[in-house]
Order: C-alpha cells, then structure tokens, then sequence
C-alpha cells in the first residue's frame, strides 16, 4: 500500500464491539481522520444531535458493500469518541485488522485479516481492491506530476534572485515563483505536498517541523521561561539559539531523553535546581510527522553571488512519502534527529520563538521514509 501511495489507518474490532455495534475510535484513528480532514472528534460535541455519518465502503474479494460510518461522542463515558461501519457485523470477526482509507471524501476498509492485499493488488484481473488501489494512486501521481511540471519550469530560468537576504530565501523565493502564499500555516504548502527547500551545503540538517512543548505537562510554561534559564547576551540581543541531542549535553547543559513507557520526549538541564523542565508528548511528535510530511518534495538548490546579489538554482528532488513513525523515536535515540530552541528577546521586551525545529541529519531521509524517488530538474 505504501508502494502505491496508499494511507491507511488501522482498527480491531473486540468480540462485545461487534456485539453492541460500537468501536472506539483510537487515538490513530482519530489523527488519520483529522488530517484527511473527514472529522474532528476534538470539536465535536457529545450525544446522538451531534453525531456525523459519512458514505462508506466495506471492500471484499470481488465485491463492494454500501455502508455508512457513524462517528459520535456518547453522552457516557466521557464522551470517548466512537466509530461504527453499518453492516460491519457480517464482515468481519472479533479481532480482525481493518484497514480504512480516506478518497474523495470517502471511506473505505479492508478486511486485511481475509484478504490477501498483495495478490489482489498484482493480480492480472481487476478487483474491488485492485481498482480503488489504481484510482488513488493514479490521483496522487497527478498532483506530484504538476508540482514537477513547475518546478522544471521554474529550473528551466537558471539562476534567480533572492527574494529576500535571510536563511529562508531559498524556500520563501520558490514559494513566491509558485504563487503560494507565504504564511505561518501547519498545513503542507502545495495540494497535499510540503515543499522543504535548502541550499545544497554538505552537513545542513533538513528541517522536519515546528513543535513547541506541551506546557501543561512541562515544569517550565513558556519560552520566555527557558530563554530567562539558558539564554544569553550576543551584541543587542538576548538568545538561546542552540542545538539539543539525545546523544550528549550541549554547552547550556541540555539534553533530550525519551521515556517511551509513557510517551514523553523530555528536555533535561544539568543544572540540579532545574532538571526535567519542558516535555513533548511522542503522540503529538509522530500525529505532527505525519500531517508535515504525508508527501514532500525536498528541493535542493545552489547558491550563487552574482553582482554581490544571492541567486539559487533550483536543480534536485527527493520525493519522500508516508514516513516509518516507529522510526522517529529510534533516531532521536541516536541522536539523527535533534531540536533547535531558537528564541530571542527584542528590544521591546517582547520573546520570539521560531522553533523548536526538530531537524533531521543530511543524507538521513533513508532512515526515516520507504525508498524515495529521485528527479534531477532541467537547467539552462
């Protein structure tokens, strides 16, 4: 499925699930929706008026079943979010995985449990399975075919001028040739596909996302605390801009650990007085992974000086797709994905915070995506 940029989300239904036609709606689950964007459950109210259902599919061997997916909020219980497939019952048993796809606004699921995916999938005969298979990926090469279209365009004028003198003008300067707006949204910037541009330079870490931390569960609650803590005086301005790894403490004495019994990427301080002070929920860190980078162009480029004046040319491509979540804890582990605090105080007082970026080392994608695809662009 991954080979044929398919995304799924996984669900097992218990024996008294199946019983009482109820399943809850998993944490997974309940992302994969999110970023599909086919429902909030976080927004949505508890009880039977607030219900939604939505047109589904149950897809069998050589056949296709209407259904309709109820999602809900009880007015018991909390209102842990639930979901429910009409028709579920008789297609599958207790304890069979299911895997539901998004398409067209859409859901669809496989038994995978009876349905031999990689046969259907490669079979000579079309199938239920086969043709929704074809008819995603189909869709998703269209838009990746366009945003290559332009980029080979936009490779196609040499060396462009800097849009603006910063460490951004290499992204924000093909931005702007692609006529998408320049904003500050967590959404990937072009039909789907994020866009991370950088100048070639043997070493650069790659940029993955933005997360601050979660500050109800952290000692400190802002960034303002951890620059009062760990910042310090550079000409006119008060900074912390520094590197943090899981592999060994900074010059400011930071260090990042992972408990992964309880899911928590935690900021360490030698200091005795200060500890553990700021902590990520790993949950939050992957559901972040996954909505960034479901499908991304990194675009290298080539920075040169022409009349004193930064021009780039845009000349390669890795297209990456649906990154390995497991993976990320295991490189932060080594230390192949680090943070960057950048924050500062202006003269007004005011604290400004452009990260925590969570980067990843060159030449590292590998380790964090499937096999990626390659596209060397057209140059004058």
């Amino acid at each position: 499925m991954t080979e044929k940029s398919v995304e799924i989300t996984l669900i097992e239904p218990t024996a008294t699930g199946l019983e009482k036609s109820i399943m809850d709606a998993t944490g997974s689950v309940r992302n994969y929706l999110k970023i599909k964007s086919i429902h909030d459950f976080d927004s949505q109210g508890q009880g039977p008026e607030n219900k939604i259902q939505i047109k589904a599919y149950l897809i069998g061997k050589d056949s296709i079943t209407e259904s309709i997916v109820s999602l809900y909020r009880p007015n018991t219980k909390k209102g842990d979010p639930r979901i429910w497939f009409k028709g579920l019952g008789t297609y599958a048993n207790a304890n069979d995985i299911l895997a539901i796809i998004s398409f067209e606004k859409e859901l669809y699921v496989l038994n995978l449990t009876r349905l031999d995916l990689a046969k259907l999938i490669e079979s000579a005969q079309n199938n239920p399975v086969k043709e929704l298979v074809e008819e995603i990926n189909v869709k998703s090469r269209l838009i990746a075919n366009e945003l290559l279209d332009l980029l080979q365009k936009v490779a196609l004028r040499g060396a462009i001028p800097a849009s603006l003198q910063a460490d951004t003008a290499v992204g924000r300067t093909l931005e702007t040739l692609l006529g998408i707006d320049i904003n500050s949204s967590k959404k990937p910037d072009y039909k789907g596909i994020e866009l991370k541009s950088f100048r070639d330079k043997r070493g650069n870490r790659k940029n993955l996302f933005a997360q601050v931390p979660d500050w109800s569960l952290s000692k400190f609650k802002s960034s303002s605390e951890i620059l009062n803590e760990f910042g310090y005086q550079r000409g006119e301005d008060f900074k912390l801009y520094c590197t943090v790894s899981a592999i060994v403490k900074n010059s400011q004495g930071l260090k990042l650990k992972l408990n992964t019994d309880i899911g928590h990427l935690i900021e360490t301080s030698e200091k005795t007085t200060v500890g553990d002070f700021v902590i990520w929920g790993l949950e939050t860190l992957h559901a972040r992974l996954l909505e960034k980078h479901n499908e991304t162009f990194w675009i290298s480029a080539d920075s040169i000086l022409i009349d004193g004046k930064e021009h780039f040319i845009y000349k390669k491509v890795e297209h990456t797709q649906k990154p390995i979540v497991s993976q990320f804890d295991i490189l932060l582990e080594q230390g192949i994905i680090t943070l960057d605090h950048l924050i500062k105080r202006t003269l007004s007082g005011k604290v400004v915070e452009k990260g925590p970026l969570f980067k990843i080392k060159p030449n590292a994608l590998n380790l964090l995506f499937p096999p990626s695809q390659i596209y060397q662009l057209s140059t004058k």
